[in-house]
């Protein structure tokens, strides 16, 4: 029995029940021995064998019981691996160590995200870890000064390439002046010499291929296999039998020319170094989305400090600083409007085009452009809590992760180049024993084929680079994917369930009607509701002061005001009374409604407003609506969501009358009405249980639990709260269209993943056999690997030129 100790900080604990809850979930579990926690500190310790159980299963016992264990996570960049195998190695090894609960490669990224107890393990502990598998882990850089170590790394092996490429040519010309409707080319006699060859081949095969037998050598002494073990395999067969030949040369006198594959070496590993610079070129593509987004922040600010203006880099702006924000401008961190006013661009965080009129007290957010009027503005988000860095942090976070479809290619990966060595192993023994008995350079070819055309890089490229593009092109769009399997799930919905309250709608009472009565005029009714609901804090009433104020109507002094709670408002305006509110109001102060005036209040009803009549002077004069108005944008929206073929239902709080109105004017399939906010989860858990796949779009604030229960939850936003926690989609724009693009956007980039995928396991499936049988020269073999790869990745990139309106 080896028995371990592990301690867990735990967050959610309010009181001692909630600990004595924990520590009895966990001490029923098997394999622990026993379970403490302790309230005071929120730390959990167990006792508990490691061979039937360990960390992550706490973890997810503790999250089933309703807590959360707080967890540290680092990020690393990852240099030295060369396929998907050594990105499925280093995870393995990461996962395994004490205190790991979770370890993520991204092939693609070159990075690593982990998930750890800090009091069992610490980021020295990985890289060390690591550096014994052959590879290194570094401390994640920001985006300038990975930009600058890719860079760097190019140029090295872009000078290996063309070193590589001088001593190959010689070799290539030697083959292809062979193939006999190429005979004209002139041979030079030195060039058909062995020892002449061996001279060009030997830089080439252990100087500028050393990486490929550093990589092997590592990756074989950690019992795995990778790249590296194929395509040293390879290119040492040929090599090593060409000297053999060349020594079998010399002591036969140096009778006729030997039959060498020095060229065939050489070619190999100068192809896979041309196929990996186009990878890492093209792969660089793939993450602009991020370096796109950090370029539309501001490099400098003019800040205010001791009375002196300054301006200052963007970094060194405090929470606080007062900052002036000219004409033409980025704003350079979030804040609010404390002098001046000015239309400011949104664009680039809502997709919105129309600038939006900003006055003191509005929110600014940081990279939006200032397009008219001069500004002070007091900073109250820098750094990475401004709403960019919280985008860029989402996408970073999605661009990372792995969606379910990848966790298959891993695993194929992972056993992929054993079974191809076993193969050209039992490739070779045919050929000598059976094809072509005691012939061994007509058994080596095929062998040296298969090793070099079987790389998995591809299968390890197909998925991570389409996420990459996939969530980065959301993102530009103002769709921000919380991870890979988000992205992959969302494709799969067929029941959308829309929150009323701003998400169809505007989510604010708008003045929608004013009709007049007993020969009152519109203008002089508005003139005295507006004055006498100008007195009142109700929501309502704000909407009817806003309606009166935008039609250029002055407000007069109400010299009384008194709110008639259930019953509506009493106010003297100029000697006048004037009440507004229900029918029992008219009702009691002896106010008669004509039949007219009735079926207008229920016309008005049943389109889901709130209609208020207006008595002046003990007379009727007029009827007053106000509507929570649906968006322009939302009746489109849900038409598109119908045509992707799914059901949508709207899921409020509101009557039932009020929200069947609304659902109508939409054209919305189903309305669950009149359900309290801790009860939408329920209704969601009930859809699933009828087999649905369901995607809940809410505010991300009361809708807060029916979005985690859903199979995939999307907050819509205004771009003020990027990372709602509830929601596993944030969509910046509070637009519904959004809701469709998201839907458009997975299914595009999992046809891309899939298209990948075939074009991965295609390469293998017809060259592995294809090489088996002789008809690949191992040369030709080397080019389609490296172009499998760079085509896994052009293709991956089509998707950042994806548009949703087409």
């Amino acid at each position: 029995m080896a028995m371990k100790e592990s301690t867990l900080q735990i967050s959610g604990m309010t009181c001692t029940a909630c600990a004595a809850r924990v520590e009895k979930g966990i001490k029923k579990m098997a394999g622990v021995n026993d379970a403490n926690v302790n309230f005071a500190l929120e730390q959990l310790t167990v006792q508990y064998d490691a061979a039937e159980t360990d960390v992550r299963a706490f973890k997810e016992e503790i999250e089933r019981i309703g807590y959360r264990v707080i967890e540290e996570k680092a990020e690393f960049d990852i240099s030295g691996m060369t396929c998907a195998a050594c990105a499925t190695k280093i995870e393995k090894s990461i996962g395994k160590m004490p205190g790991v609960s979770r370890a993520n490669v991204n092939f693609a990224l070159e990075t690593i995200s982990v998930s750890y107890n800090d009091k069992e393990v610490q980021p020295r502990d990985m890289i060390a870890r690591v550096h014994k598998l052959g590879y290194e882990l570094r401390p994640k850089e920001d985006g300038k000064e990975k930009m600058d170590h890719k860079q760097a790394e190019i140029r090295k092996q872009t000078r290996k390439f063309i070193i590589s490429v001088i001593l190959t040519l010689p070799l290539l010309w030697t083959m292809v002046a062979h193939f006999s409707f190429l005979s004209f080319i002139y041979l030079p006699d030195i060039l058909m010499n062995p020892w002449f060859q061996l001279a060009l081949a030997t830089p080439v095969q252990f100087i500028i291929g050393a990486q490929f037998y550093k990589g092997a050598y590592t990756s074989l002494k950690n019992k795995s296999a990778n790249m590296d073990v194929l395509v040293a395999l390879g290119t040492s067969a040929a090599y090593f039998y060409s000297l053999y030949l060349s020594i079998e040369w010399m002591k036969a006198g140096r009778v006729g020319e030997p039959e060498l594959y020095f060229e065939a070496s050489a070619v190999i590993i100068t192809l896979i170094l041309l196929g990996k610079l186009f990878e890492v070129r093209a792969k660089g593509k793939t993450s602009q989305a991020i370096q796109k987004l950090l370029d539309l922040q501001a490099k400098t600010a003019r800040v205010v400090r001791d009375g002196i203006e300054q301006e200052i880099p963007i970094e060194d702006v405090l929470e606080g600083d007062t900052i002036i924000v000219r004409p033409g401008e980025k704003i350079p961190v979030d804040g609010e409007i404390i002098e001046g006013q000015s239309a400011i661009d949104e664009s680039m965080l809502t997709g919105e085009s129309i600038p939006i009129d900003k006055i003191p007290g509005d929110t600014v957010i940081g990279a939006t452009i200032n397009k008219n009027g001069s500004l002070r503005v007091e900073a109250t988000k820098v750094g990475k809590d401004t709403a960019l860095a919280q985008i860029v942090k989402v996408v970073e976070d999605a661009q990372g992760s792995k969606a379910d479809i990848q966790r298959l290619a891993d695993k194929i990966s992972g056993v992929f180049v054993p079974i191809v060595v076993l193969i050209a192993v039992a490739t070779f023994a045919i050929w000598y024993f059976i094809v072509t008995p005691g012939d061994f350079r007509s058994s080596l070819i095929p062998m040296i084929s298969i090793l070099v055309i079987a790389c998995p890089c591809a299968l390890g490229l197909a998925t991570p680079t389409s996420i990459m593009a996939g969530s980065g092109r959301a993102a530009e769009m103002g769709m921000l994917f919380k991870g890979g399997e988000h992205l992959e799930n969302t494709q799969s919905i067929d029941t959308v369930v829309l929150d009323k309250t701003g998400t169809v709608t505007k989510g604010e009472p708008t003045l929608t009607d004013v009709f007049a009565a007993n020969g009152f005029k519109e203008k002089d009714i508005l003139q005295l509701v507006g004055t006498a609901e100008s007195q009142s804090e109700h929501p309502l009433a704000q909407a009817i002061v806003k309606g009166v104020k935008e039609k250029q109507i002055s407000l007069l002094e109400a010299e009384h005001f008194e709110a008639l709670p259930g019953y509506g408002i009493y106010a003297e305006i100029s000697a006048q009374k004037i009440y507004v509110g229900t029918r029992k109001l008219m009702r009691e102060q002896n106010i008669s409604l004509t039949n007219e005036t009735e079926t207008m209040m229920k016309d008005l009803e049943q389109e889901g407003k709130t209609a208020m009549l207006i008595a002046v002077s003990d007379k009727l004069a007029g009827v007053i609506a106000v509507a929570d108005t649906v968006k322009e944008t939302s009746k489109e929206a849900i038409s598109r969501m119908h045509k992707l073929g799914l059901e949508v239902i709207m899921l409020t709080g509101d009557n039932e009358r009020t929200a069947g109105a609304i659902a109508k004017q939409v054209q919305i399939d189903r309305v669950i009405a009149e359900v309290l906010p801790d009860q939408k989860s329920e209704q969601i858990k009930q859809l699933q249980a009828k087999g649905k796949k369901v995607a809940m779009v809410g505010d991300g604030i009361n809708d807060a639990p029916a979005l985690a229960m859903a199979d995939v939850g999307m907050a819509v936003g205004t771009g003020t709260d990027i990372a709602i926690e509830a929601a596993d989609i944030t969509l910046m724009r509070g637009d519904l269209n959004s809701v469709a693009d998201a839907f458009i956007m997975s299914k595009k980039t999992m046809r891309n993943i899939k298209e990948n995928l075939f074009f991965a396991f295609i390469y293998n499936t017809i060259g592995i056999p294809v090489a088996a049988i002789g008809l690949l020269a191992p040369w030709v073999a080397g080019a389609a690997m490296a172009f499998s790869s760079v085509s896994v990745v052009l293709n991956a990139l089509r998707l950042q030129r994806v548009d949703l309106k087409k």
